[in-house]
Protein backbone atom coordinates (compact mmCIF):
# COMPACT_ATOMS: atom_id res chain seq x y z
CA UNK A 1 0.00 0.00 0.00
CA UNK A 2 1.19 3.75 -0.85
CA UNK A 3 0.92 6.73 0.75
CA UNK A 4 2.90 9.46 0.00
CA UNK A 5 6.34 8.79 -0.68
CA UNK A 6 6.05 5.49 1.65
CA UNK A 7 5.40 2.05 1.04
CA UNK A 8 3.68 -0.24 3.92
CA UNK A 9 4.52 -3.78 2.70
CA UNK A 10 2.81 -6.63 4.03
CA UNK A 11 4.78 -9.80 4.67
CA UNK A 12 4.11 -13.58 4.81
CA UNK A 13 0.47 -14.59 5.32
CA UNK A 14 -0.78 -11.31 6.27
CA UNK A 15 -3.10 -8.54 5.56
CA UNK A 16 -3.63 -5.24 5.63
CA UNK A 17 -7.27 -4.52 6.49
CA UNK A 18 -8.69 -1.14 7.15
CA UNK A 19 -10.98 -0.56 9.92
CA UNK A 20 -14.63 0.64 9.81
CA UNK A 21 -14.66 3.95 11.66
CA UNK A 22 -17.63 5.59 13.06
CA UNK A 23 -20.54 4.18 15.40
CA UNK A 24 -21.72 0.87 15.18
CA UNK A 25 -25.46 0.58 15.00
CA UNK A 26 -27.57 -2.55 16.35
CA UNK A 27 -30.19 -4.03 14.12
CA UNK A 28 -32.86 -2.12 16.44
CA UNK A 29 -30.95 1.24 15.68
CA UNK A 30 -29.22 1.58 19.17
CA UNK A 31 -25.36 3.00 19.17
CA UNK A 32 -22.80 1.34 21.03
CA UNK A 33 -20.22 2.53 22.53
CA UNK A 34 -16.60 1.98 20.98
CA UNK A 35 -15.89 -0.07 24.36
CA UNK A 36 -18.73 -2.61 23.35
CA UNK A 37 -17.64 -2.74 19.58
CA UNK A 38 -13.77 -3.44 20.82
CA UNK A 39 -15.06 -6.88 22.92
CA UNK A 40 -16.46 -8.66 19.78
CA UNK A 41 -14.93 -11.31 18.99
CA UNK A 42 -15.24 -10.90 15.29
CA UNK A 43 -14.29 -7.82 13.89
CA UNK A 44 -14.83 -6.88 9.77
CA UNK A 45 -13.15 -4.80 7.53
CA UNK A 46 -11.71 -4.20 3.66
CA UNK A 47 -8.53 -5.16 2.95
CA UNK A 48 -6.38 -3.02 1.19
CA UNK A 49 -3.02 -5.01 1.08
CA UNK A 50 -2.00 -8.77 1.16
CA UNK A 51 1.16 -10.51 2.05
CA UNK A 52 2.85 -12.64 -0.99
CA UNK A 53 2.33 -15.49 1.03
CA UNK A 54 3.93 -18.81 3.13
CA UNK A 55 7.06 -19.20 1.68
CA UNK A 56 7.70 -22.95 0.49
CA UNK A 57 10.71 -24.61 1.00
CA UNK A 58 13.39 -25.29 -1.54
CA UNK A 59 12.53 -29.34 -3.21
CA UNK A 60 16.16 -29.88 -3.81
CA UNK A 61 17.13 -28.56 -0.15
CA UNK A 62 19.93 -31.01 1.38
CA UNK A 63 19.83 -31.24 5.11
CA UNK A 64 22.98 -33.00 5.29
CA UNK A 65 24.94 -30.07 2.87
CA UNK A 66 23.10 -26.90 4.49
CA UNK A 67 26.09 -25.14 2.38
CA UNK A 68 24.89 -26.04 -0.79
CA UNK A 69 22.71 -23.43 -2.18
CA UNK A 70 21.17 -23.14 -5.00
CA UNK A 71 19.88 -19.73 -6.91
CA UNK A 72 16.04 -20.20 -7.82
CA UNK A 73 13.21 -18.23 -7.34
CA UNK A 74 11.17 -18.10 -4.08
CA UNK A 75 8.08 -19.50 -4.35
CA UNK A 76 4.86 -18.95 -2.25
CA UNK A 77 1.78 -20.45 -1.50
CA UNK A 78 -0.76 -18.05 -2.85
CA UNK A 79 -3.13 -15.97 -0.55
CA UNK A 80 -6.75 -16.82 -0.51
CA UNK A 81 -7.67 -12.92 0.05
CA UNK A 82 -7.36 -10.58 -2.15
CA UNK A 83 -7.37 -6.82 -2.35
CA UNK A 84 -10.50 -5.34 -2.34
CA UNK A 85 -12.47 -8.54 -0.08
CA UNK A 86 -14.37 -7.88 3.24
CA UNK A 87 -13.30 -9.59 5.40
CA UNK A 88 -14.65 -11.13 8.78
CA UNK A 89 -11.90 -12.23 11.01
CA UNK A 90 -10.68 -12.97 14.97
CA UNK A 91 -10.38 -9.69 16.49
CA UNK A 92 -7.96 -11.14 19.07
CA UNK A 93 -5.35 -12.76 16.46
CA UNK A 94 -5.41 -8.64 14.79
CA UNK A 95 -2.18 -6.07 15.60
CA UNK A 96 -3.34 -2.47 15.21
CA UNK A 97 -1.12 -0.27 13.56
CA UNK A 98 -1.32 3.84 12.49
CA UNK A 99 0.12 4.63 9.42
CA UNK A 100 -0.03 7.92 7.94
CA UNK A 101 -2.66 8.87 10.26
CA UNK A 102 -4.71 6.00 9.49
CA UNK A 103 -5.58 3.05 11.93
CA UNK A 104 -5.20 -0.53 10.15
CA UNK A 105 -5.52 -4.14 11.77
CA UNK A 106 -2.20 -6.43 10.47
CA UNK A 107 -4.48 -9.90 10.42
CA UNK A 108 -2.69 -13.09 9.72
CA UNK A 109 -4.54 -15.35 6.73
CA UNK A 110 -5.69 -17.79 9.41
CA UNK A 111 -7.74 -15.89 11.62
CA UNK A 112 -10.00 -14.92 8.62
CA UNK A 113 -13.37 -16.59 9.06
CA UNK A 114 -14.83 -15.23 5.89
CA UNK A 115 -14.29 -13.47 2.70
CA UNK A 116 -16.83 -11.38 0.53
CA UNK A 117 -15.80 -10.42 -2.80
CA UNK A 118 -16.98 -8.08 -5.06
CA UNK A 119 -15.89 -8.19 -8.21
CA UNK A 120 -16.68 -4.88 -9.08
CA UNK A 121 -14.48 -3.76 -6.76
CA UNK A 122 -12.04 -0.35 -7.31
CA UNK A 123 -9.15 0.32 -4.71
CA UNK A 124 -9.50 3.92 -5.83
CA UNK A 125 -13.01 4.38 -3.70
CA UNK A 126 -11.20 3.62 -0.53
Amino acid sequence: MRKAKKDLIVVGDRVLVKIEEGEERTNVGLYLPPTAVDNQAVQSGTIVATGPGLPLPAPDTNPEEPWRTTSRETRFVPMQAKLGDYALFFRKAAVEITFEGERFLVVPQAAILALVRDEDFDIDTL
